[in-house]
């Protein structure tokens, strides 16, 4: 790794952030870190192999080449000689098949987490670091705002999620560039995330700017705090709903056990009800939800509800049904 010096405050607040998943490891566990050539996962990537000098565990960086530009390829060859500078010899360089269906960013993100789950299988690795900031969570929490979303939406992402880990979510994008600097490594700036025809780049670079502006300085701050008492929120609000839908058979429930819930604890039953019938996992909106309320709480003998899936529910004698295609057999 490069010669740094040890006055580098940008980079000794990053190694604070990873040393605490780092102390949970045992020895010779080996971490995985996701790297696009960018300043934040770069960042991350060289305050964890400083920190990982006084742990026995094995780093290895894995890079994704997602194909959205002619030069994808000199992009993630760029990003894979920044990581040899820092000293990584273990660099996996994944290929990214994007099938664009639901917008480029959430089709380049699926195609990215398989080449994720390629590296997974081939280290086995206990943690897979993500470079994720304070910045990518209020820039979540505003366009959740723009879209009506609800409190799990609005709580952005969390800092753990199964093996992977986000340790920068309190640290800002200003602080990942310095350290880099600290490095003496170079950062690659991704034309799309300058290009307006995203909504993430406008909230980015007009709607917050303005907000610092209007409002006052700290509004990066206080979005990313929102995010972190929403989430805590809805973790509690899960988990009320998550014991009472232990107790009940998600095909026909009784509806005076629905209606005595906070509407918050029973839209969470019925979607978990909905989802256990068979609707295709992360398919069922609000709008979805309004009519499977009614029939709980605004009953006035509608007929039944289509969801995706070929899930239907209806009111009978008190209960609510939920019914789905048996496999094989197409929906009449």
């Amino acid at each position: 790794m490069p010669h740094v010096s040890t006055k580098t405050p940008a980079l000794l607040e990053l190694r604070k952030a990873v040393r605490i998943w780092f102390e949970r490891l045992e020895p010779n566990s080996k971490v995985c870190i996701g790297v696009s050539g960018g300043a934040d996962s770069l960042a991350l990537a060289a305050a964890s192999k400083l920190e990982a000098s006084n742990f026995p565990i094995d780093l290895a960086a894995v890079i994704v080449d997602h194909g959205l530009q002619k030069n994808s390829a000199e992009i993630a060859q760029f990003a894979k000689q920044q990581l040899e500078k820092l000293g990584y010899q273990d660099i996996f360089v994944g290929k990214a098949s994007v099938q664009i269906t639901d917008g480029l960013e959430a089709s380049a993100r699926r195609a990215r987490y398989k080449v994720f789950q390629q590296a997974i299988e081939t280290y086995d690795p206990k943690y897979f670091l993500l470079g994720h900031t304070k910045n990518d969570q209020a820039e979540g929490v505003l366009l959740g705002l723009a879209r009506g979303s609800g409190t799990k939406s609005l709580s952005g992402m969390q800092e753990i999620s199964g093996i992977f880990l986000r340790p920068l979510l309190q640290i800002d994008r200003a602080t990942t560039e310095i350290a880099c600097t600290e490095a003496n490594i170079e950062f690659w700036n991704d034309p799309h995330n300058s290009n307006q025809d995203f909504t993430r780049v406008r909230v980015r670079e007009n709607i917050l700017p303005i907000l610092e502006n209007e409002i006052g300085p700290g509004i990066t701050d206080a979005l990313a705090r929102s995010a972190k008492i929403l989430r805590e929120d809805a973790m509690a609000l899960d988990g009320w709903a998550e014991s009472v839908f232990r107790q009940v058979d998600p095909l026909d429930i009784e509806i005076s056990t629905l209606a005595d819930l906070p509407v918050a604890v029973r839209s969470r039953v019925l979607r978990l009800a909905i989802y256990a019938a068979g609707a295709p996992s992360g398919s069922i909106s609000a709008a979805h939800l309004e009519p499977i309320e009614a029939l709980v709480s605004d009953w006035r003998g509608q007929g039944h509800t289509s969801l995706p899936g070929g899930v239907k529910v209806c009111r009978i004698s008190g209960r609510l049904s939920l019914s789905k295609p048996q496999p094989n057999q197409p929906e009449k």
